[in-house]
């Protein structure tokens, strides 16, 4: 008996899907690169995970967990085909308002979840983009962090405990219902931003805050990249502690204008700009805004400001934009959630913009000043064979570039598919094989992830699929 007709043999067909449509839909994520899996799974319970991941280290079967697959480094690709545990429908969401936690499985939307905790005057920090079709379950595989980082930190910083299933398939909880808790090893933080690789998140409690009473916006212009940058690092070494501090160059501007087919500033026909909020009480944030609007008034070329959601939604249509209006310049772009320190932040965009005329490609900056994690692009002709070789090697010099300025090769997205070339340049021989070791130790026959993270990838070496994705009209 094969190991497909074992797992056919061993659940019932709503279980078990091995039709065309069901295998191309799991066979990729947001990096668009197709691997057809044998069967997709979508377990009852813990007790199918369980089964499942067993029968898997029975046969040697690569077993790939997915949730919405939003993964823009193809952290949800199948790429070693064999099978996709699909944990999309697990949607289980409770509030605790007297333990300001929220209890959540793996499946439920990010955005719900403060959704749901606003009804108690709570709500749940870390904010990614994706965050309306993004599942918690990969935001705790990657760590994601978002928008809000610079203030309330990332994901790992909110989770209280996980309950999953090892890649041998026994169930485990780590960490509990508690704000303090240090029994044994911190296998909790471990499994936080490995990428679905160490073991499979079947429940997750996470911390919440009160929600805050009040907000301030402001969208600040200036006459270049630099001074924008600048002035934003004077924020930071102010001890100002902004909740969102986004930063978008001249190129970036200019395409969400013309995107949006609206002009956010008169008489500044593209600028540079930063997008910042203060959040919390209502004391708080008249003193905080009280210094920003000194700042602002000494620092920017023009500057707008407002406390009432609805202006602040149209401050925020211009970030929104800028992802989607990339597309504009080219028809395919390589999206790098890089991070340096803010003392480098200036020097990164020397880097952007030596291999802008290194290679000619249009290189765009916008992102997460405020904790120095950026979103750095190159944007290039898919179909055209010298400006993917010139892309791949901008994306090399840029990682070289930005490991030299004490920095990470990605702040949010992971390692996946599309970072495995660069890995070894953030890290050691041994740090690499302490990695292994773990990996081993938890999965010895390579059951979760199988070609992720340590064995390099050639994002080239496969045409993309046409499809449009649900989120992509942001």
């Amino acid at each position: 008996m094969t190991a497909l007709d074992k797992l056919l043999a061993s659940f019932p067909p709503s279980v078990v899907r091995t039709d065309r449509e069901s295998l191309f839909a799991a066979s990729f994520d947001n990096i668009k690169l197709s691997f057809p899996p044998e069967a997709v799974v979508f377990p009852r319970d813990e007790d199918d995970v369980a089964a499942l991941l067993k029968l898997a280290n029975e046969y040697g079967v690569p077993v790939t967990v997915r949730g919405a697959g939003t993964s823009t480094v193809g952290g949800a690709t199948p790429v070693c085909g064999g099978w996709v545990l699909s944990l999309a429908h697990w949607q289980k969401l409770e509030i605790d308002p007297v333990s300001g936690t929220a209890s959540v499985q793996p499946g439920v939307i990010t955005e719900e979840i403060s959704k749901a905790a606003a009804a108690f005057g709570l709500f749940y920090p870390p904010d990614p983009a994706s965050k309306k079709y993004c599942t918690i379950g990969g935001n705790i595989a990657t760590n994601a962090g978002g928008l809000r980082a610079a203030k309330y930190g990332v994901t790992r910083d909110y989770v209280l405990a996980l309950e999953g299933v090892l890649p041998t398939g026994e169930k485990v909880r780590w960490g509990a219902n508690v704000k303090k808790f240090v029994s044994g090893y911190n296998f909790k933080d471990l499994w936080v931003g490995s990428e679905g690789t160490l073991g499979v998140v079947t429940k997750a409690v996470l911390k919440l805050q009160p929600l805050p009473e009040a907000r301030h916006s402001f969208l600040c212009a200036f006459d270049s990249d630099s001074r924008a940058l600048a002035a934003a690092t004077k924020i930071l070494g102010s001890h100002l502690q902004p909740s969102v501090l986004e930063f978008m160059d001249s190129l970036s501007v200019a395409c969400a204008q013309k995107f949006k087919g609206t002009q956010f500033f008169e008489n500044c026909e593209a600028p540079a700009v930063l997008l910042i909020e203060a959040d919390g009480t209502r004391a708080d944030v008249a003193a905080q805004a009280e210094q920003l609007r000194k700042w602002a008034t000494e620092e920017t070329q023009i500057f707008k400001e407002t406390d009432d959601p609805e202006t602040a939604e149209t401050f925020w249509e211009l970030r929104r934009a800028c992802s989607p209006a990339m597309f504009m310049l080219a028809p395919a772009k390589l999206n790098e959630d890089i991070v340096v320190p803010a003392k480098n932040l200036l020097k990164l965009l020397d880097l952007m913009r030596q291999v802008n005329k290194d290679t000619g490609l249009y290189t765009p900056v916008f992102g997460h000043v405020g904790d120095g994690n950026l979103h750095v692009h190159v944007m290039f002709d898919r179909d055209q064979k010298s400006q993917r070789q010139k892309a791949g090697n901008a994306v090399h010099k840029i990682m070289k570039g930005v490991v030299a300025l004490e920095g990470c090769i990605t702040g949010e997205h992971g390692i996946g598919l599309a970072k495995t070339p660069f890995l070894a340049l953030q890290h050691s021989p041994a740090e690499i094989a302490a990695m292994r070791a773990v990996k081993n130790a938890l999965d010895p026959k390579n059951i979760l992830g199988r070609g992720k993270i340590f064995d390099v990838f050639d994002v080239w070496e496969k045409e993309p699929v046409s499809v449009k994705l649900p989120w992509e009209h942001r």
